[in-house]
């Protein structure tokens, strides 16, 4: 965020004139090390410390996610929220559906944690919004490739976009 000051809203800026940063919080602690990292996740499964961990999730594939996910899911007292989708075939997926375990680099770790779902946050469009993307176009494309998302969802829009007169393949 740092890196994009300049795209800030009004009041992010309003906030930095009063030397007051738009991004502080009382007790909000920013990770900038991976050894600071490591630390505090040694320090989180090893206290009953309460704590917001806010990690970018990539599908929790990578990065330091990862890592917190390996030492915090087997306790029960804790909650996992994603908030948007996770593609198929992703440790974030697999958690995401209810599994009872999954393999963390190599180690099978319970997932005892209470796991969330906030929807609406996902850069992805739905069909609706594709859909309303294809119809804008002025002059109707002679054909429409349906190349990325879960088969369920490409047939739906396969058949919907059928309908509306477009040449379209899977």
């Amino acid at each position: 965020y740092r890196q994009f000051k300049k795209l800030w809203g009004a009041e992010a800026k309003e906030r930095l004139e009063h030397h007051r940063h738009p991004l502080s919080f009382d007790q909000c602690i920013t990770v900038e090390s991976h050894t600071d990292h490591l630390k505090l996740v040694n320090r989180l499964a090893s206290t009953a410390e309460a704590a917001i961990v806010v990690a970018a999730s990539g599908m929790c594939e990578g990065g330091r996610v990862v890592n917190y996910l390996e030492a915090l899911l087997p306790d029960k007292r804790n909650d996992v929220l994603f908030a948007g989708y996770q593609a198929e075939g992703t440790l974030g997926r697999r958690i995401q559906d209810g599994v009872e375990s999954v393999l963390i680099e190599g180690r099978r770790v319970k997932v005892k944690a209470q796991v969330h779902t906030m929807s609406g946050y996902s850069a992805h469009a739905d069909m609706n919004d594709l859909i309303q993307f294809v119809t804008a176009i002025p002059t109707p494309p002679k054909e429409v490739h349906l190349i990325h998302g879960e088969e369920d969802s490409k047939k739906a829009l396969y058949q919907q976009l059928i309908n509306l007169g477009y040449n379209c393949v899977l």
